[in-house]
């Protein structure tokens, strides 16, 4: 049985949804799984809805149903009885839903989902995608459901493909009568009364600056059409921000509307289960009164509604800025290291003017480099304070074009605003598409903070959790700002394991390291010259403390030169948005997102992008782990960073890299679960050939490292417990083809140790004339296939075994592995001795000869090695003293 359903209270969305998806699926069977309201059930009665054979619940057999089709919903618990199904295996769930994303949403075989405003609207398209006719009451219902949640397209989530909706199906002769009676209907006696105890309950609170209207009403029995009631207390007083709670027989319904951006209701009415759009929700309230609901009801507008920014929240700190009288040419080099175009100047403490860098250019290029930056600086400026409103902000850097705001707190610069902080703040994203005022001043498009408690709590084991929360709080004491950062942070979002935990503090790292270490009882490590620390919990668990600092390069490809500074500036410093996003740990912030940069949004997109168009040639480094990064969470490398990886292969950056840093990242890639997508795209960008011209990742290599990939499977699952290296198999793999000479320039240019390049180049001295000579003997004895493999280590055995195409060679070496390599004689050194052999080389010719025999199955126990050694050499018995064989018996008989 196929079975269409939507959520229960269902409107005219969910049942013209539903009658259109009938359209789509016409073997399905339309189900309510609860009640409908009042102007639903009276149209239901009083029109021919029968010839849709709608199904009662309590008469399907919900164990017979294979297919699901959720319309309007994909909440779990607004679906009634049908979440009992919900779960089963043998259960394929089709969603249509243009409702936003909740953590309890059901996931779908099928799943289309607009943020449009009607489901009904999604479900139009798809019959005109189809070429479906519909008849005129089939367009009517459906025209009913899109003129009712739009609110007769007036609400603000109305959208251009609902008036599209709408007019295809006036084309199949919707009816605006009917639609206009059954939308604008008279309020009976009772609705009036409803009406006017709403108006008279009704107070206005002042949350974070923003005015919200509760009202609340409290009748003996049900009483339909509740959110049209509070839509017309909404006009009424022309309210921005409206909330009713109404209690009817045993349950409270709850209704918002919200017209301004900082105020999402949806998100809101989610708290009570409920659910709905940012404008326009709903949720019905259980084992509550009136009154707690209400004081629930405040408590959690005060943690959701954010203000608008003040100057504090824009602004960047510390604040670079240049003396008074230092010269042009200095300026122009602050300017440079730190990426900036304009900056304070300052004289004893106290801000005298602005210098910007288009000023010290034309300095520079009019031969003034020597005079001082009080000749030039502008000193006629406008300030803030750490209060300022964004009027006051844009006032001052757009009326006043004015570069750079300097933010002001009795009288010293704690700060400054720059225009591109004002446009990221006003842009949803780099790509500087205009939005309207209402999106631009959304608090969800601000590049800062958004709580992800329930992730952490989710993702974290309870002790992790725990050593957070202690740090925030001992960070508060210090009167200190600390956060999480970089790969852990985006795992968790990401949901992928990862307990490399960095932690910067804006204040001193190692001071508060110190103070940790001391209450925990723990040790940590520092490190003065860097002012980082790392605390030590256990073998597996260490944290990486650090000040929060920032770094520039001297010179391309250089080490970078590092100095403290603001969580925003350290961000900056970091190879990719999607590493860039923090998370806050003082108490009061606990849980927050802290994103200045689009993390979110590249994580969403699944995509890697730089911070800015230097990042390649300040450190080339980046460039490998772009693509690492790429492979590894199967994202993509944006349009302008590929360009920017290009012309950084291209300007030779690379090559100016030092060779340890090079190995590195080379090393991380080959360690990764699976590096042949990675090698493939560093092959794509002509990394590969700047090791040797001669290397390329072709389909020969990459059937190579495939089986290089089982071999290395293979060892892990027979050896659990041994050690492996399995990057070098893949490096051995990697340079595999090249000549020796070749292979010694790959080794001078990755500055490999002295073990590691005399190895390297035996083991191809090696290897290839194994290949070709002993295997290819018509029998080996297993003391030769011992004595042949014994000299490598299992990294290169493991190499070889991908390399040959002959399983022989692979059978041997597996042999090798399990039954040689651990194979030892029962007699010693301290057994010759004891019989009166003079030590000396014929100890090891000795034992050797045991242990060929040992392998080849000519002896198995001491006993058989004393008589194999009798019988190799009676010499070294025929002068043996009595009291030697004596011994002799004795160690026998033991």
């Amino acid at each position: 049985m196929e079975v269409v359903t939507t959520h229960i209270n269902a409107d005219f969305d969910a049942m013209a949804s539903m009658i259109a998806a009938k359209k789509l699926y016409p073997d399905a069977v339309l189900v309510f799984p609860g009640s409908q309201e009042r102007t639903l059930r009276e149209f239901f009665i009083n029109s021919t809805m029968y010839i849709y054979d709608f199904k009662r619940l309590r008469d399907v057999d919900l164990t017979r149903i294979h297919r699901l089709i959720l319309v309007d919903t994909r909440q779990i618990s607004r679906i009634g009885r049908f979440e009992e199904i919900i779960h089963r295996p043998d259960v394929e769930i089709h969603i249509y839903d243009h409702h936003p994303d909740t953590s309890e949403d059901i996931k779908g075989q099928v799943s289309v989902v607009k943020p449009v405003g009607a489901t009904v609207t999604i479900l139009t398209q798809l019959l005109q995608e189809r070429g479906i006719e519909l008849n005129a009451e089939e367009a009517t219902i459906l025209s009913l459901g899109i003129y009712e949640d739009t609110g007769s397209f007036t609400f603000n989530s109305t959208t251009p493909e609902d008036f599209e909706a709408a007019a295809y199906l006036r084309r199949f002769g919707a009816d605006l009568n009917v639609i206009s009676d059954l939308v604008t209907q008279e309020l009976t006696a009772e609705q009036v009364g409803i009406l006017n105890e709403l108006i008279l309950s009704a107070r206005t609170y002042d949350i974070q600056g923003i005015e919200v209207c509760i009202a609340t009403v409290s009748v003996d029995k049900y009483v339909g059409d509740f959110a049209l009631l509070v839509h017309k207390l909404k006009d009424i007083h022309n309210l921005d921000v409206v909330f009713a709670l109404g209690r009817m027989e045993d349950r409270i319904y709850l209704v918002a509307r919200s017209r301004i951006a900082e105020v999402d209701v949806g998100q809101i009415t989610a708290h009570f289960g409920g659910g709905g759009h940012t404008t326009a929700a709903s949720a019905t309230i259980r084992d509550l009164t009136l009154n707690q609901a209400e004081d629930r009801l405040l408590e959690i507008l005060k943690s959701c509604i954010t203000p608008f920014p003040m100057a504090e929240t824009l602004m960047s700190s510390p604040v670079t800025f240049v003396e008074a009288d230092a010269t042009i040419t200095e300026a122009e080099q602050i300017m440079v290291r730190y990426n900036i175009n304009s900056m304070p100047v300052m004289e004893k403490g106290v801000i005298v003017g602005l210098i910007t860098r288009q000023v010290l250019e034309k300095a520079i290029f009019h031969k003034l480099s020597e005079h001082a930056v009080r000749e030039l600086m502008s000193s006629d400026f406008m300030t803030v304070s750490p209060q300022a409103t964004l009027l006051e902000i844009q006032t001052c850097l757009v009326e006043h074009q004015q570069r750079i705001l300097p933010v002001l707190e009795d009288g010293k610069v704690v700060g400054v605003i720059t225009r591109r902080d004002l446009l990221n703040f006003l842009v949803r994203d780099h790509s500087n598409k205009p939005q309207t005022l209402g999106e631009a001043l959304n608090p969800a498009q601000w590049p800062k903070r958004k709580s992800i408690n329930s992730v952490v709590m989710e993702q974290l084991p309870h002790e992790i959790v725990k050593v957070l929360r202690d740090m925030g709080r001992l960070a508060d004491q210090f009167h200190f700002k600390i956060y999480a950062i970089g790969g852990f942070v985006r795992d968790l979002l990401l949901r992928r394991p990862n307990l490399d935990i960095d932690i910067v503090v804006e204040g001193d790292g190692i001071e508060f390291a110190k103070a940790f270490a001391e209450r925990r009882g723990i040790r940590a490590r520092c490190h003065k010259k860097f002012n980082t620390a790392v605390l030590i919990f256990s073998e597996k668990l260490k944290v990486d403390v650090a000040s929060a600092r920032f770094e520039y390069y001297q010179y391309p490809a250089a080490l970078p030169i590092v100095e403290f500074s603001s969580l925003k500036m350290d961000l900056y410093r970091r190879d990719f948005t999607i590493n860039t996003l923090a998370l806050a740990l003082n108490p009061d912030d606990f849980g927050q997102l802290i994103d200045f940069f689009g993390g979110q949004r590249d994580l969403k997109e699944k995509t890697i992008r730089v911070l800015h168009n230097l990042s390649f040639v300040e450190d080339p480094t980046r460039i490998m782990r772009a693509i690492r990064f790429e492979q590894r969470f199967n994202f993509r490398i944006g349009k302008q960073t590929a360009n920017l990886i290009k012309n950084a292969v291209r300007m030779g950056l690379i090559q100016k890299l030092g060779g340890r840093r090079f190995f590195h990242e080379i090393e991380s890639i080959l360690r990764e679960e699976n590096p042949v997508p990675a090698l493939r795209r560093m092959d794509e960008y002509g990394v590969l050939s700047l090791l040797s011209s001669d290397m390329r990742f072709d389909a020969r290599m990459e059937e190579l490292f495939d089986r290089i990939r089982n071999v290395i499977s293979w060892y892990r699952l027979s050896f659990l417990d041994e050690p492996l290296e399995g990057f070098w198999v893949y490096f051995l793999g990697l340079l595999s083809g090249l000549r020796e000479k070749d292979l010694e320039n790959v080794s001078d240019r990755l500055v490999l140790s002295e073990t590691r390049r005399e190895r390297l180049i035996w083991t191809y001295r090696q290897v290839e004339p194994l290949l070709r000579g002993f295997f290819q003997l018509p029998e080996q004895r297993p003391s030769d296939i011992y004595r042949t493999l014994q000299p490598f280590r299992p990294e290169e055995l493991l190499f070889m075994m991908a390399r040959t195409e002959w399983e022989a060679v692979r059978r041997a070496i597996s042999h090798y592995f399990h039954r040689y390599r651990n194979v030892c004689t029962e007699l010693k050194g301290r057994d010759l001795k004891a019989i009166g052999v003079p030590p000396g080389p014929i100890y090891r010719v000795i034992l050797d000869e045991l242990l060929d025999a040992r392998l080849n199955g000519a002896v198995r126990s001491r006993q058989d090695e004393w008589a194999y050694l009798k019988s190799l050499h009676p010499e070294l018995f025929k002068d043996v003293p009595e009291e030697s064989r004596a011994a002799s018996a004795a160690s026998e008989a033991v």
